[in-house]
């Protein structure tokens, strides 16, 4: 390019020369000479900004690589499935993790089918759907493949295009192993597990502690120099100290499940769900309730945990019943695609559908405490209980209408 223009000025200078003389010719030189002095500098300038933006490229590349190479790791190496479906809920990818043989999942090639309809066999399938219709995230949900032969347990968040649109759900999966696990807990999972319970016993507790007892001392000894707003606000202080202290002892509690062996036998859970409620109508003897119990509904399970299962769906049963004025309270069974379930069922306040999923989650409530109170841990420990069994849990309501929660056990 240089050549070009050298080739170029002499021609011109030459031309010059021969129409205008030497003063002609000097003149010219001038003139190309700024000229090409400008169209040199605009070059550098662009060469400049080509070698700065290509430097800034690879500034910024460079975290970019890193990032993906140590995502493309991370996927590689976790035991999770990957899973993605279309906007119209079509299974577009099933990715098996690092080692796991494709063969191990049962079912048409993805896109030949919706997610749920891989997961027919399964009495949450209907759940699935209904979580994916309304574009909700999906919580860890047990559901049996079409096959029958496998159980998954799948989550998955809904994602959107650059525009905002919903583009479908990606997530993860991950084949149930609850048959499988051991009787007893790996030795340093009992550790981790104890440090955890010291740390949640103590470390939390403590400045609890300090503030409900000052707020007491406050309430028993400058009470009557407060307003009454004074006084509103430390028994809102107080109150909310019990709650926490009501929280920790119930993440105590569902902690204490991943360690605890299950002792397996022959369970009556109507002769359990019969003592639950006895225990409830003392603490209200005032309360008309009509109660159904089934007889002699006997499972294999751990009569413990299982009876702290019926304390939480009847507990819950009761509690939002008590607004009714006349309370009916069912405990049975049901047939579910094949499966027994036990259902506990109530005619009390009910909630929305769309937001059944929470239930489950910890310290997740759709009433607030000053309706009905409460830690919001219950049925994340029904949950873990029912799945550490091999069974799952779901809900049926509407707002007003009362609710049932089902149950299976392996």
């Amino acid at each position: 390019m240089l050549l070009m223009l050298v080739l170029g000025t002499l021609v011109v200078l030459a031309l010059i020369r021969v129409w205008g003389g030497e003063v002609g010719l000097v003149h010219g030189a001038l003139v190309l000479t700024a000229f090409f002095t400008g169209v040199l500098l605009l070059v550098a300038a662009a060469l400049g900004w080509h070698a700065g933006v290509r430097m800034t490229r690879q500034r910024l590349s460079e975290p970019l690589r890193e990032v993906r190479q140590q995502l493309l790791v991370q996927s590689q190496l976790q035991r999770d499935w990957q899973w993605a479906t279309d906007a119209e809920h079509r299974l577009v990818r099933w990715q098996a993790p690092q080692g796991a043989p494709a063969s191990s999942w049962v079912g048409a090639a993805p896109g030949a089918q919706k997610l749920w309809e891989r997961f027919e066999a399964s009495v949450a399938a209907a759940e699935l759907r209904r979580c994916l219709d309304a574009r909700h995230p999906v919580a860890e949900m047990l559901l049996g493949a079409a096959s029958g032969d496998a159980r998954w347990r799948l989550q998955g968040l809904p994602c959107t295009d650059a525009q905002g649109h919903f583009s479908g759900y990606l997530g993860t999966a991950r084949p149930d192993a609850a048959e499988a696990a051991p009787a007893a807990a790996p030795a340093d999972l009992v550790a981790e597990h104890e440090s955890f319970s010291y740390t949640v016993s103590h470390d939390l507790r403590a400045p609890l502690r300090v503030v409900e007892g000052f707020a007491r001392i406050l309430k028993e000894d400058y009470g009557a120099r407060l307003d009454r707003v004074g006084n509103d606000h430390l028994d809102r202080v107080m109150s909310a100290a019990s709650r926490m202290n009501s929280m920790i002892d119930a993440l105590l509690s569902l902690s204490q499940l991943s360690t605890r062996p299950l002792a397996r036998q022959p369970v009556n859970l109507s002769q359990l769900a019969g003592y639950v409620m006895e225990e409830l109508k003392r603490a209200a003897p005032q309360r008309e309730l009509e109660l159904e119990i089934e007889p002699n509904l006997v499972a294999q399970g751990d009569p413990t945990l299982l009876r702290m299962v019926l304390e939480n769906l009847l507990g819950n049963a009761w509690k939002y019943s008590a607004k009714v004025e006349r309370a009916v309270i069912r405990f049975g069974s049901a047939q579910q695609d094949g499966r027994r379930a036990f259902v506990v069922s109530d005619n009390g306040a009910g909630f929305d559908m769309r937001f059944a999923e929470r239930l489950f989650g910890v310290f997740q409530r759709l009433h607030s405490a000053s309706e009905f109170q409460g830690t919001g841990v219950g049925l994340a420990l029904v949950r873990r209980i029912i799945r550490r069994h091999g069974g799952d849990v779901w809900a049926e309501s509407a707002v007003g209408e009362g609710a049932r929660f089902y149950f299976t056990l392996a």
